[in-house]
């Protein structure tokens, strides 16, 4: 309804905490009743809660800006203020939010569920807190710690396995909807796809997340076509999958091609795995063409593929699945050396959030 958004904005503020009371016991025949003022409530959280059906940010664009309650003041009696309620920020898996201005990233939800980002100001202690015996009527109370606000960046980056790279019409989607059930457009003319698509691939025991990027074109990281602000998508990625169109006459120079355009987005992209697939190959000349590339190419996998004689598809599967648990190995023994070396941190949260109770 509101089309695909991968980034935006907000002002976010937790709730100040309630103040405390000033209030002495007042009641027939206790002539010394004594100070019994209440602690005020604490001010609510912010809090991100990640949401598995959420696929963009279109709903954080109609509301910019998200405050929790502020807590309740204490009363009489030694009646503490009610806390104030949370305030929850709903959004998709992927999600990283970031200090609006300066662009530093504060925290990647990735694999997290909720997190609690703004605390609520605590509540300000009553004056039954405050009595002594020299000091047995005290007239105040403490405030409430004033809560947290910010403006903050709030950043969608796809989460896929394998990302597909490719000048406009080299069969990117046409890809992605053979291998997955996904049902993209597929039409004759460039910039078909003009938001990531994702699709989940099945294969045995195996299920790999595809995404397909809007096409590139010479100059993208200069703003030409729909420049690079989708590559962001393919940050993530296990591996990259770059899809040559061989009906094409630059079939030899596309791949250098598109490597220029992901360095200069971002030098790390090319340090991940990549398959060279040249596609359309049903086309006359193209099986000639397939074997230049993988001649230019030695040292890279290179497979010949046509969707719609089946032509290679079974290949780029296997690929794919290569990739993918390549990964997962690199990652798995890189956890278990980091293991092995004993390592380990703990922090202690309530050094930070010490308990309500707690004096102050």
């Amino acid at each position: 309804m509101f089309g695909f958004s991968d980034e935006t904005y907000l002002d976010v503020a937790s709730g100040n905490g309630g103040n405390g009371c000033v209030s002495f016991r007042r009641e027939k025949y206790i002539p010394k009743g004594g100070p019994d003022g209440g602690d005020g409530g604490r001010g609510g959280d912010v809090v991100f809660v990640v949401k598995q059906n959420l696929r963009t940010l279109a709903h954080l664009k109609l509301v910019r800006t998200y405050r929790a309650e502020n807590g309740k003041n204490g009363t009489g009696e030694r009646c503490y203020g009610r806390d104030g309620v949370d305030i929850e920020i709903p959004v998709p898996p992927g999600t990283v939010i970031k200090n609006a201005e300066t662009g530093e990233v504060i925290k990647d939800l990735t694999g997290l569920d909720r997190w609690v980002f703004l605390k609520g100001g605590r509540g300000g202690q009553g004056n039954y807190h405050f009595r002594t015996a020299t000091r047995q009527a005290p007239r105040f109370a403490q405030p409430g710690e004033k809560g947290e606000e910010m403006r903050i960046g709030v950043e969608l980056l796809v989460i896929a396995d394998i990302g597909f790279v490719g000048f406009p019409n080299a069969g990117k989607s046409s890809l992605l909807n053979m291998l997955t059930n996904a049902r993209t457009k597929v039409a004759g003319y460039p910039f078909t796809t003009k938001i990531p698509q994702l699709g989940m691939m099945r294969y045995g025991e195996h299920d790999i997340v595809l995404a397909d990027i809007p096409g590139l074109i010479e100059g993208a990281s200069e703003g030409a076509g729909m420049g690079i602000k989708f590559l962001r998508h393919i940050s993530r990625t296990a591996g990259l999958a770059f899809l040559i169109d061989l009906s094409d006459d630059r079939y030899l120079d596309a791949y250098d091609i598109l490597c220029k355009e992901l360095e200069a987005y971002e030098p790390e992209l090319l340090n991940k795995q990549q398959v060279i697939i040249g596609t359309k190959t049903d086309e006359p000349g193209t099986a000639l063409r397939l074997e230049e590339l993988k001649r230019k190419y030695a040292d890279k996998e290179v497979i010949g593929l046509c969707v719609y004689l089946d032509m290679g598809v079974e290949d780029v599967r296997q690929a794919f699945i290569r990739m993918v648990t390549s990964n997962e190995d690199a990652a798995s023994k890189a956890l278990h050396e980091s293991a092995q070396g004993g390592f380990s941190s703990t922090v202690d949260l309530d050094a930070y959030y010490p308990s309500e109770n707690e004096s102050q």
